[in-house]
């Protein structure tokens, strides 16, 4: 060689100033009596391998060899979709990630309940999941070549509606009644309200009816007494129902007569009191006069 050379194992990339290789990525450096250098660019994993430099020196070769390791970040390049499923059902979860070094990968649930890891595997099985298992779950890939890189996979756990909260009122006649009925559900249950098996409906005269995801409210503008008794709220989605009782009651008020002090007479007839006592002296006065005389 006419000063020294930049080799791989199965081919000569540079001889002295000359370059015997086709690829532009590999560009010489220097040239000198004390440094003889070439760069790579733009490396990739294929350029991993050993290099080997030999040079002329005084009429006596050396030669030096080094191993290229080449460092890749991690990359997931599949993950399992969204997935719903039904309450007691089993899923896999799927994460795959490529590197160099190969990545450690871990499953954790995005959830203020979940403590750690709920897998160090590129699968996550769950058996019998249960809705508290609901939510998002989180695929990690690293191999401290760069930052790890996370995906997330959303779960939805399915489950018939059940009621958390209702509760009989007392109103009195006249007045505005609300009765409230709470349900949770995936998906959001459907409300519908009875009374002795008639169902209420929005627009009937003097009720109203709300329904949102998770209640529905019924409400009495002018309570009159053909409102008061037994309402039933149903609850359903795709997978079942559920129905609670509740009674919309009369509640009597109660008038209290400000205190007078003792020996004040608290009937609100106390007027007419006085004059029958008046009236039942007048005999006794007279039979005294008459004694008298």
């Amino acid at each position: 060689f006419p000063s020294g050379a930049w080799l791989t194992r199965s081919s000569i990339l540079y001889a002295g100033n000359d370059k015997w290789c086709l690829d532009p990525r590999v560009v010489l450096l220097s040239n000198t009596k004390t440094q003889y250098s070439i760069q790579i660019q733009d490396v990739d994993v294929y350029d991993e391998g050993p290099y080997t430099c030999s040079v002329q020196t005084d009429n006596h070769p050396k030669t030096s060899r080094v191993h290229l390791i080449v460092q890749v970040s991690p990359k997931i390049v599949e993950i399992s979709s969204d997935i719903s499923i039904n309450e007691g059902g089993n899923i896999s979860l799927t994460c795959i990630a490529t590197g160099r070094p190969d990545p450690t990968i871990t499953w954790r649930h995005i959830s203020p309940k979940a403590v750690g890891f709920v897998s160090e595997d590129e699968y996550l099985e769950i058996t019998g999941i249960t809705r508290e298992q609901s939510g998002e779950y989180e695929c990690s890939a690293s191999n401290d070549v760069a930052a790890p890189v996370v995906q997330r996979v959303k779960v939805t756990v399915n489950y018939p509606p059940y009621i958390s909260d209702a509760k009989s009122t007392g109103v009195p006649v006249g007045q505005k009644g609300i009765l409230q009925c709470e349900a949770s559900a995936v998906p959001a249950a459907e409300f519908q309200w009875f009374k002795d098996d008639k169902r209420l409906v929005q627009g009937q005269r003097g009720v109203k009816v709300e329904s949102k995801a998770f209640f529905s409210r019924l409400t009495f503008f002018n309570v009159s007494e053909q409102d008061y008794g037994n309402y039933t709220c149903v609850a359903s989605n795709k997978l079942g129902n559920t129905n609670v009782s509740i009674i919309l009651y009369e509640e009597t008020t109660t008038v209290l007569t400000p205190w007078k002090g003792p020996g004040a007479v608290h009937d609100g007839n106390n007027g007419t009191s006085r004059r029958a006592g008046c009236i039942w002296l007048l005999p006794l006065l007279l039979l005294h006069l008459l004694l008298k005389f």
